[in-house]
């Protein structure tokens, strides 16, 4: 695809939804301009996310969720947060759309239509789990410079897609191949058609994964366009910055992928520990891969009030990245003890599991139920807000709500 084509079309289109009317002597439009048309500006309809979601930035859009929104299993389409690094590309037409595989690892480039896509290969789908790398990152101090995530920046949806693998096999990739790298139709924010908003990957052992997909469903229907419609690569488990939206390429790299966003300290943390607020050098730092092990309780809401004597049900869900989480606690007395949650296997690798418990307080008063998850090699989440970093990320100390028992 002609990303300057691309971007005019998409521009021209914009515009010309907005005001309601022809944009008269578009036909002399300089190569690459775009007229000076504000954006739609309401997420919620924009989106058809719910107004509870919570806006942190609208240029570029990123909007998290609260906790007990994310009650649900599988995370409805409204609920999902939405990450992302330059504009959403309009006008998007799927019948057209095509991806390209390339780079110096392929033995054969080769385009395919989105059909040939959905019709030549087999289709899956999984629930796999999406956390933006810097969830969390309010809560770090001395404070990390972008966008201050809460605790809503993850989701569990149901993807359907064709198996990144499937697509290399057919293509051919050469012994060499150490890396893939997205490309996507998103808009720089300075609408530069020569910059790419955002171009990360994974290793080829990651690519070659089962559940790494290219998508094109999303809980059972098309991908919403904040999601990345019509096409998005999904590598579950890492950092949600791995998952490429809008995608039209990918090129099978003889290096590790060098693209936009790839360079520390973009999704990057010192390989090494360091004091809070010291400056660490880019080659310090080592890229993000497997999330950490995290948990979240979803039901009650923080605040919640029982009566004295009843139990309290708990909710709420945990995830490890690559790993499996083994064992799931809470604790009423801050930490002093805990006790054991029960917790289901994921219903597939890479999707998160639930937990619930049902809490018995022992007089009335103030609580605060926290909340802890420990993955199959024993790492569990730490109390407090864990080693600092520059830009933020990994935050996976342990959740917790308050209680009032009357």
């Amino acid at each position: 695809m002609d990303r300057r084509k691309f971007i005019k079309e998409a521009g021209l289109a914009t515009a010309a939804s907005v005001v309601g009317l022809d944009i008269v002597f578009s036909s002399t439009l300089p190569e690459n301009y775009i007229p000076l048309v504000k954006e739609p500006g309401n997420p919620y309809k924009l989106f058809g996310i719910d107004p509870e979601m919570t806006v942190l930035n609208n240029k570029p859009w990123n909007i998290e969720a609260k906790a007990h929104l994310l009650d649900d299993k599988i995370t409805p389409n409204k609920y999902m947060f939405v990450r992302n690094n330059g504009l959403i590309p309009q006008g998007v037409d799927a019948s057209k759309w095509e991806l390209v595989i390339d780079g110096e690892s392929v033995i054969r480039s080769k385009t395919y239509s989105l059909q040939e896509l959905k019709t030549k290969f087999k289709q899956y789908s999984y629930q796999l789990t999406l956390e933006c790398g810097g969830n969390g990152r309010s809560e770090f101090n001395p404070p990390a410079k972008g966008n201050q995530w809460t605790i809503g920046a993850v989701s569990c949806a149901k993807w359907t897609g064709v198996r990144l693998k499937d697509i290399l096999e057919d293509v051919g990739v050469k012994e060499d191949a150490v890396y893939i790298g997205y490309h996507g139709a998103d808009v720089h924010l300075s609408k530069d058609p020569e910059k790419e908003t955002i171009s990360r990957g994974v290793p080829m052992h990651k690519a070659l994964q089962d559940e790494t997909l290219l998508a094109f469903m999303m809980n059972d229907k098309d991908i919403p366009v904040a999601h990345g419609y019509p096409l998005r690569l999904i590598a579950g488990g890492w950092p949600a910055s791995a998952s490429g939206k809008w995608l039209n390429r990918i090129s099978v790299r003889d290096k590790v992928h060098d693209g936009a966003k790839m360079k520390a300290p973009s999704y990057s943390v010192p390989c090494h520990a360091v004091a809070p607020g010291e400056k660490v050098k880019e080659e310090d730092m080592c890229i993000i891969e497997s999330m950490p092990v995290k948990s979240l309780i979803t039901y009650p809401k923080t605040g919640a009030m029982i009566e004295e004597g009843r139990k309290l049900e708990i909710r709420g869900h945990a995830w490890a990245g690559e790993l499996e989480v083994a064992k799931m606690e809470y604790s009423i007395d801050f930490g002093a003890t805990w006790k054991t949650c029960a917790l289901e296997r994921p219903v597939n690798r890479l999707a998160w599991q639930h937990f619930k418990a049902y809490i018995a307080f022992p007089k009335k008063g103030y609580y605060e139920v926290w909340a802890r998850a420990t993955d199959e090699k024993g790492v569990c989440q730490p109390m407090l807000v864990p080693g600092w970093n520059p830009k933020g990320y990994l935050n996976n100390a342990s959740h917790r709500i308050a209680v009032k028992v009357n």
